[in-house]
């Protein structure tokens, strides 16, 4: 019969967490309450061992002893930490009581068998395994009809049975440390997740962040660079056409003959008119307008179109791709850069075609920029200046701001073809 229940017992000594407390709790409670029961019914059958007025006196003091320690213990456990010396104490008076109710009758291994549950959890673990084994024997010893065995066949069994005891102790211990390893090396990993996963919302965080002040400092940069870049054109445009408009108008006043006078006049006018329309192309030009009605693709539409009737140049605009909103910084940039582009197309090209063509890729937007005019050698191309107009190198410039690059291709005769690649940031 122990040795049936012996199987489950042992298994059961791997730790459970979810009724861990309960059992620690009520657990002493019923195994104490039916081995009594099942003793004394045995008792007053005449079934099993004979015991003598003494030693059911002594009997019924144990168990008096072993409730009064139960119901310490299920109060208390709850108020210590784990690995408390105060359960130590529990253990080691429990199994001494428990020991001493089996030699008095062996029905005791009914609450002996205790000692398998809770090793693990109220024992240091150097000691888990003595204390297995030490039950093992008690519960051998029960089987066996009590210590010591009667004659050669009641060791000979007692041997048995304390192997085969031994032996389940011995691998189901081995089983719950294997299964706790297993359970800490999943929470270790877990753990490492966790940590991982914030450590990487933290890195995303500051990405988002970086992200942040990189478009602010291309907005302040680019604020800067428009700055120069009108400087420059009001001093090569409106300053020279204001500095002309004088030196006609004081020589118009200086001169003698009506006709001369009226000659100075009239190009000064000229000069007045030129000047007010480099003003306005100016103004226009401080801030990429097609943008605030339109998305890019229909304001890029919108540029080459208008460029095109203006220049004379058949020119066609692509939109390849998905294409979806995008952060102000850089929509404004591959528009700027394609109106520059344009530019140096009509101004230098000599181009009789002109291809643009916008790709949305998962990472990045792509603006090419391909004519078939007179080409030229990009390496012979002098630095841009700092004061003066964009050109390549304010193309190159402007993606740069946005972390992007521009890359040319040309050769004499074999037109020009600008790429300009940006990260696709979306629009907040």
């Amino acid at each position: 019969m122990a040795l049936a229940a012996l199987r489950p017992a042992a298994w059961d000594a791997v730790p459970r967490l979810a009724w861990e407390g309960r059992f620690r709790r009520w657990g002493g409670y019923v195994l104490l309450g039916f081995a009594s029961l099942t003793a004394a019914v045995a008792a007053g059958a005449g079934a099993g061992s004979l015991m003598t007025r003494g030693e059911l006196y002594a009997a019924g003091a144990l168990v008096v002893a072993a409730l009064g320690l139960q119901i310490w213990w299920s109060t208390a456990f709850r108020k210590l930490p784990a690995g408390a010396p105060a359960g130590r104490v529990y253990y080691v008076l429990r199994f001494a009581i428990a020991a001493a109710l089996c030699l008095l009758n062996g029905l005791f291994s009914i609450y002996a068998v205790i000692g398998y549950f809770d090793a693990v959890q109220l024992l240091p673990h150097r000691h888990v395994r003595t204390a297995l084994l030490g039950t093992a024997v008690v519960m051998a010893s029960a089987q066996s009809g009590g210590l010591p065995p009667d004659g050669t066949v009641g060791w000979v069994a007692f041997g048995v049975l304390l192997t085969v005891n031994a032996s389940l102790v011995l691998l189901f211990s081995h089983l719950a440390e294997k299964e706790a390893r297993s359970a800490a090396a999943k929470a270790a990993t877990i753990a490492e997740l966790e940590r991982t996963n914030a450590r990487l919302a933290q890195a995303l965080e500051e990405n988002a962040g970086l992200h942040a002040q990189l478009l602010l400092q291309a907005r302040e940069a680019g604020i800067a660079d428009e700055r120069r870049r009108l400087a420059a054109e009001i001093h090569d445009t409106l300053a020279q056409g204001l500095t002309g408009i004088i030196t006609q108008l004081e020589a118009a006043g200086e001169s003698t003959d009506p006709a001369v006078g009226r000659a100075h006049a009239r190009r000064a006018a000229e000069l007045a008119r030129h000047s007010l329309g480099e003003a306005r192309r100016s103004v226009h030009n401080l801030g990429p307008g097609a943008l605030e009605h339109d998305a890019l693709p229909a304001a890029l539409r919108t540029t080459v179109e208008e460029w095109s009737a203006t220049a004379g140049v058949r020119a066609e605009c692509t939109v390849t791709g998905t294409a979806e909103p995008l952060h102000h910084e850089v929509e404004a940039t591959l528009l700027r850069i394609a109106q520059e582009g344009l530019a140096n197309a009509r101004r230098h090209a000599g181009a009789s075609r002109v291809g643009v063509t916008l790709s949305y890729m998962d990472s990045e937007v792509t603006l090419d920029i391909r004519d078939d005019g007179r080409g030229f050698d990009p390496a012979a191309v002098p630095p841009r200046r700092h004061t003066g107009g964009f050109g390549l190198g304010g193309m190159r410039a402007r993606a740069e701001r946005i972390a992007g690059t521009v890359d040319i291709e040309s050769e004499p005769g074999r037109g020009t073809a600008v790429s300009a690649r940006v990260p696709l940031v979306r629009h907040d």
